[in-house]
């Protein structure tokens, strides 16, 4: 199971799990008075609630104001599911996250041409769009957009709707150009993006508005072409530098040589699959999308399930999310340390050693425990590391060492570190983590650590505990 750099572990669905209504005492009953009483009329279907929205509320903070491009198929529009989809984008931008949806239409288009009877045609996975093909694309845009709109104007009472007041904005913002004629195919009009109207977008944006992009573009003659929804969505999230590109379709996600669904890959992973060429052909295309989004400067790109309710939700705010999320980081410059980095650790810890932030340690200290370390590796170059000693009888583990090199600070390499030995923690079947700091509280509690006590320490642990450096124990369940 890999970590997710953006996305701590929470236990509640957030999509499925209703809200539960405060529990009135009846007239008769006096209110409760002790904290023991207060607990036991909460009940523990309001705690979890409570602990859920704890659990979310970094995910808020780090994503407001954010720009996420989401994307879905015209399958997940067949399927039923549009209003669901909906009403978690409406909590999405109510938590202030700026919107961009784009929608695809290939099934309506094959309805369309399946009631003029007008066979569709396709060379290399792409559709020939003739003028009897383009006016049923028209069609089917235009009835897709008539009915996203009306679903963001919902405001029943009692339904995730009510109070919205969402406008959704959408118009000419893709220029597009012909795909031409390519290995003697005439593609005719189908259409690829060939400018992005980004400012145009971004005024919409920010003044609230959710912007609504259909699968058509038009060149500057007034030529429209049907474009793929695919193309639409990496291109804008491209040209907006949007902090999210997410896919919602009929694929689960990228699975890896056996078949399992693979949860994190590295841009640099994700490029050489593709070269492979053993990917099933609708997973390559959405991943080749993907792939494109993040050279274009898109920081994390997602391909998730429409099948699972809340999808977009579980991915966003779950720790492993749900489907597939590719980062423009080389994730595997994080990995498990060598003999050949206790030089490069001893360099990285040294300052720290000299200020009194971190307990000096010698050169056989790092030789005999470096199976424990992880390290983050640029250009050959060690930047950061940290280290996991487990105490199983407690089922905790100690996180020791953690160092990021001046030149790295602000980058996240210490939040991948973290989570890299929450990974390693987990797979030892370990349940909580602790370190002890004496300069990097804070650092620790934005991170889920909470405050403990010396006697909350393993009992090996607790021998060692040094009472001169006087050291916070923070503690983090796993």
């Amino acid at each position: 199971m890999n970590a997710r750099t953006d996305s701590p572990q929470q236990d509640p669905d957030p999509a499925s799990a209703p809200l539960p209504l405060p529990v009135k005492a009846a007239p008769d009953t006096p209110p409760p008075t002790t904290a023991a009483e207060l607990s036991e009329a909460t009940g523990p279907d309001q705690q979890q609630f409570v602990d859920w929205l704890r659990a979310v509320a970094p995910y808020i903070h780090a994503f407001r104001g954010k720009t996420f491009v989401i994307a879905f198929s015209g399958e997940l529009v067949k399927a039923g599911v549009l209003n669901a989809l909906v009403n978690d984008v409406a909590l999405l931008h109510a938590m202030g996250m700026q919107i961009v949806l784009v929608f695809g239409s290939r099934p309506q288009v094959e309805e369309q041409l399946a009631l003029r009877n007008v066979q569709s045609q396709y060379a290399d996975g792409i559709r020939i769009t003739d003028n009897a093909a383009l006016e049923c694309a028209k069609e089917a845009a235009g009835e897709l957009r008539l009915d996203i709109e009306a679903a963001f104007s919902q405001g029943l009472p009692n339904t995730p709707m009510a109070g919205a007041q969402l406008s959704v904005i959408s118009g000419n913002f893709i220029t597009a150009r012909p795909v031409g004629i390519v290995n003697g195919t005439d593609y005719q009009h189908t259409g690829l993006v060939r400018k992005i109207d980004n400012d145009s977008m971004r005024m919409s944006l920010s003044h609230g508005k959710v912007v609504l992009l259909s699968p058509l573009g038009f060149s500057p003659t007034g030529q429209a072409f049907n474009l793929s929804m695919e193309d639409v969505a990496s291109a804008t999230a491209s040209a907006l530098k949007a902090d999210k590109l997410i896919f919602i379709t009929e694929v689960p996600g990228v699975p890896d040589a056996v078949g399992k669904l693979m949860k994190e890959m590295s841009l640099r992973t994700a490029a050489e699959r593709l070269q492979n060429d053993h990917l099933p052909p609708d997973v390559a295309y959405y991943l080749q999308h993907l792939v494109k989004a993040l050279k274009g400067g898109v920081p994390r790109a997602h391909l998730i399930p429409y099948e699972l309710d809340g999808s977009v939700l579980l991915e966003l705010f779950l720790h492993d999310g749900v489907g597939t999320m590719l980062s423009d980081t080389d994730l595997e410059s994080l990995r498990e340390a060598t003999l050949d980095d206790v030089g490069g650790i001893l360099q990285l810890i040294a300052p720290l050693e000299a200020d009194g932030t971190l307990v000096p340690r010698g050169r056989h200290l790092i030789e005999r425990d470096i199976d424990k370390f992880s390290v983050i590796e640029h250009d050959s170059v060690l930047f950061g590391c940290a280290a996991l000693y487990e105490f199983p009888r407690e089922n905790m583990g100690e996180m020791a060492c953690l160092t990021v090199s001046a030149e790295a600070q602000g980058t996240g390499d210490g939040e991948r570190l973290l989570k890299r030995i929450e990974r390693r923690a987990r797979t030892l079947g370990l349940e909580r983590l602790f370190v002890l700091t004496t300069r990097t509280e804070h650092w620790f509690l934005k991170r889920g650590f909470v405050h403990a006590t010396v006697d909350d320490l393993p009992e090996d642990k607790r021998k060692l505990y040094n009472w001169q450096r006087k050291s916070m124990v923070l503690m983090k369940k796993l």
